[in-house]
């Protein structure tokens, strides 16, 4: 009991949160077509079942909604309202080195209270993949997914400005910040509001629960190219 009173006193402090129209940017072809991905890889419709077929054996959203992924269990995902395979496969796709605030497990809905956030982090991301491979000529196309929040979320805010949590918030490493998640999440927290570190003044929020991402829907949609430089040139269409 000491050891579980102690690991509650340094958690992030609580914060009732009611935000509208965050924002989460996710490449428009998942948007666009969604379960139909493989259309144009077929030549009839026979064909078309035999993709699904092989493509449904390796389909790790289609494993979580049947509960055989280890880090998400069906009970859950989200089913019947709008945009659901978009919610449930956030949760089901994660990076095998996992993101900030999740492991290679279990994903987590990341979102952006503003889109100046939203933009400012798929850059940074897009941009290191980019500088791995030393090429910089491409042009990629986001839908922006606007979902509505109401809960209570631990809040890194304050105590970051206060110099706290500054491993969790590292720009280089999710080392702490994953090990946090984890503690969280065992501790039933529904998720992380978190000041952004690519955009200053922004502010992010990572939602552990599939349930709480309410009214997801698209908004705009935006187009990113780089043209041989580290900053692309951002329009939206």
């Amino acid at each position: 009991m000491t050891t579980t009173l102690q690991t509650l006193q340094t958690l992030p402090p609580l914060t009732l949160l009611r935000q509208f129209d965050t924002c989460r940017l996710i490449p428009s072809r998942f948007a666009d077509l969604e379960d139909s991905v493989l259309a144009p890889l077929a030549e009839d419709n026979k064909m078309l079942a035999d993709l699904f077929d092989l493509d449904n054996a390796t389909n790790e959203r289609l494993r979580g909604e049947y509960g055989s992924l280890p880090g998400i269990g069906v009970d859950e995902l989200v089913f019947g309202v709008p945009n659901f395979r978009i919610i449930n496969a956030a949760y089901t796709y994660p990076r095998p080195e996992g993101s900030r605030f999740n492991d290679g497990e279990r994903g987590a809905w990341y979102c952006a209270f503003e889109i100046e956030t939203a933009l400012a982090e798929i850059t940074f991301h897009k941009t290191v993949e980019y500088q791995e491979i030393g090429v910089f000529n491409d042009s990629v196309t986001y839908q922006v997914m606007l979902s509505d929040f109401t809960g209570t979320f631990h809040d890194l805010r304050e105590v970051a400005r206060q110099g706290g949590y500054a491993d969790v918030l590292a720009k280089d490493s999710y080392i702490a910040s994953q090990a946090l998640a984890a503690t969280l999440l065992e501790l039933g927290s529904m998720g992380v509001i978190f000041p952004s570190v690519r955009r200053a003044g922004g502010t992010n929020l990572a939602c552990f629960r599939p349930a709480l991402v309410s009214n997801a829907r698209k908004g705009g949609a935006y187009r990113l190219t780089w043209a041989g430089s580290t900053e692309p040139l951002i329009e939206q269409i």
